[in-house]
C-alpha cells in the first residue's frame, strides 16, 4: 500500500498571500482559514515574478492556510502542480515539498505557538543559483518587496 503524505496546512508566502494573484485562484472555496505565520530559519529571494524561500539565518512572513478537508487532496494537487513539484527529489523540481514548523501571532488558536505546514522551498539547484547571485528581499516579506522608498525629509 502506497505511504500518502499526512494532511498538514499550508504555509503560503508569496503569490498565494491574500491580494496576490493566485490567491483567490487556488485558495477559494479551498481553505477555512488564513492566519499570519513566521517560518524561522528561511529566507526570502526574489525571483521571476514570484518568490523563493530558501533555508537560512532569517525568518519569512507569510500565512498558515488551513484547507477544507473535503478539498485537501484537490488542493495539494493543486499547489503541487503550481510550483512545479513532482515529488521529493525530482530532478525537475522548481520547489521541494517540505514539512516545517511556522511560528503563529500568540493566542491564535488558544494555547498554541506554532503548526506543522507543508512549505514550498527553493528545490537544490535553484538555491544554489539564489545563493550566489539571488536578491534577498529584506524582512522576508514578498508584499513588502516594491514599496518605494520613503520620501526625502524637507528641512
Amino acid at each position: 500500500m502506497p505511504r500518502t503524505a499526512p494532511e498538514l496546512s499550508f504555509f503560503v508566502y508569496g503569490t498565494l498571500l491574500p491580494g496576490e494573484p493566485n490567491h483567490d485562484l487556488f485558495l477559494l472555496g479551498r481553505a477555512i482559514t488564513e492566519q499570519p505565520a513566521l517560518l524561522p530559519g528561511a529566507v526570502l529571494y526574489d525571483g521571476p515574478g514570484y518568490p523563493y524561500a530558501v533555508q537560512g539565518d532569517g525568518a519569512v512572513q507569510g500565512a498558515l492556510v488551513t484547507a477544507a478537508p473535503a478539498r485537501y487532496a484537490e488542493l495539494l494537487a493543486r499547489l503541487d502542480r503550481l510550483e512545479e513539484y513532482a515529488g521529493p527529489g525530482h530532478p525537475g523540481n522548481l520547489y521541494e515539498r517540505v514539512a516545517r514548523e511556522v511560528r503563529l501571532p500568540a493566542g491564535k488558536p488558544p494555547g498554541t505557538g506554532t503548526a506543522h505546514a507543508w512549505v514550498y522551498l527553493a528545490a537544490a539547484p535553484v538555491a544554489r543559483s539564489l545563493h550566489s547571485n539571488g536578491t534577498l528581499i529584506p524582512g522576508g516579506s514578498w508584499l513588502t518587496r516594491r514599496q518605494p522608498p520613503p520620501a526625502p525629509r524637507t528641512p
